[in-house]
């Protein structure tokens, strides 16, 4: 029989040359394949969009008393946390949950955005639910690890509260220095102003400063990662969300970055696209509780409002342009300064099979 017949017609013609099994025997089998290719097409078919594109799927959960004067309440968030992460990875328990995401042999990395504080940047009572609910999936506490890029941001936002409490660690990748096997773009023509802590800081030849090099932290020990961005402001990139967060955290020799939005919007995807990041990220968090508009890097509680919302998902590229239009309609109710936001990085990180960008392609199920 032609190798172009239907699959079903090859699997019976190979079961006739064979010795025949009883009548009953090949209906079961035919009617156990049909059914897998019905499962098959249906999973297909909730990937994918009517037309046949990939779509994101994202998990927002709401509870209007999350949050009082923009203190985050822990027992609320927790149960946000928990809600969410059954719905999103459709299991009926918590440690279920986080168990299809990470397995007890992994060393599990948190990453936060730390630097403007505990209350613009990621909020501590986030991220001690996940902390929680890993511990619940029984993880050792010595196996998770939150991280940034610098220590004492992590010191300053009140993070190394949670390593006291549950004896998980704390890790700066820059502390952890940078490993010279693994970097980013070898051969960018872009030269880098090379600061101290930055690998090539001090020396000399061609070459020099045009590498940006990841952190051992993560090339080395963290075998996943689970992004938790805050919904903040970030004038370059549009938002402080899990695509800039996760790549300027992770490499040295950032400064070179800076130079345009356009040298911006193509580094951080190339970067977050390396096999030492983005193959090792199950999950994606962004902190909403809190939106703030304007401000950076910088806490500005004046320029925010409260959302009191977690955003769950799989794809960065989806919870963060979504983030990006809640910035955009935020400054609008609020009458302040409109900032186009540098829409090319989520366009590239799309065509880079990041995520989805086109906001009509992402399903977002909402929980109250």
């Amino acid at each position: 029989m032609s190798s172009n017949a239907p699959l079903t017609d090859r699997l019976l013609s190979a079961s006739a040359s064979a010795a025949r099994p009883p009548a009953g025997f090949l209906r079961s089998a035919l009617t156990l394949l049909l059914l897998s290719l019905s499962l098959l097409q249906t999973q297909a078919a909730d990937f994918l969009s009517s037309d046949g594109r990939p779509r994101a799927n994202v998990v927002s959960i709401q509870d209007p008393g999350a949050t009082d004067a923009f203190r985050p309440r822990p027992e609320k968030v927790r149960v946000m946390v928990d809600r969410a992460i059954t719905k999103l990875t459709a299991k009926s328990t918590v440690p279920e949950a986080w168990r299809s995401l990470v397995s007890t042999q992994d060393v599990v990395g948190i990453k936060v955005y730390s630097a403007p504080g505990p209350n613009s940047g990621t909020r501590p009572a986030v991220v001690a639910a996940v902390v929680e609910g890993l511990l619940a999936a029984g993880l050792p506490p010595k196996q998770i690890i939150v991280w940034d890029r610098q220590l004492v941001d992590l010191r300053l936002s009140g993070f190394f509260d949670l390593a006291d409490r549950y004896g998980i660690r704390m890790a700066g990748s820059a502390q952890a220095g940078w490993d010279e096997a693994v970097c980013y773009n070898p051969d960018s023509p872009i030269l880098g102003n090379l600061i101290w802590g930055d690998l090539e800081f001090g020396k000399k030849g061609d070459g020099v400063g045009r590498k940006s090099f990841v952190s051992k932290l993560v090339s080395r020990e963290l075998t996943k990662i689970i992004n938790v961005t805050p919904l903040l402001n970030h004038n370059e990139a549009g938002v402080s969300g899990n695509l800039y967060s996760l790549a300027t955290g992770s490499v040295d020799n950032l400064i070179r970055f800076d130079s345009s939005p356009g040298t911006l919007a193509t580094a951080i995807p190339e970067i977050y696209s390396l096999a030492a990041l983005s193959d090792h990220v199950v999950l994606n968090i962004t902190d909403a509780l809190i939106c703030q508009y304007e401000g950076g890097e910088r806490g500005l509680l004046h320029y925010s409002a409260t959302l009191n919302e977690l955003r769950f998902s799989r794809d960065p590229v989806a919870l963060d342009v979504l983030s990006i239009q809640e910035l955009i309609r935020q400054r609008q109710l609020l009458q302040a300064p409109s900032i186009k936001p540098n829409l090319k990085l989520y366009s590239n990180a799309a065509l880079l099979q990041l995520g989805v960008d086109d906001l009509r392609r992402i399903q977002v199920d909402t929980l109250h």
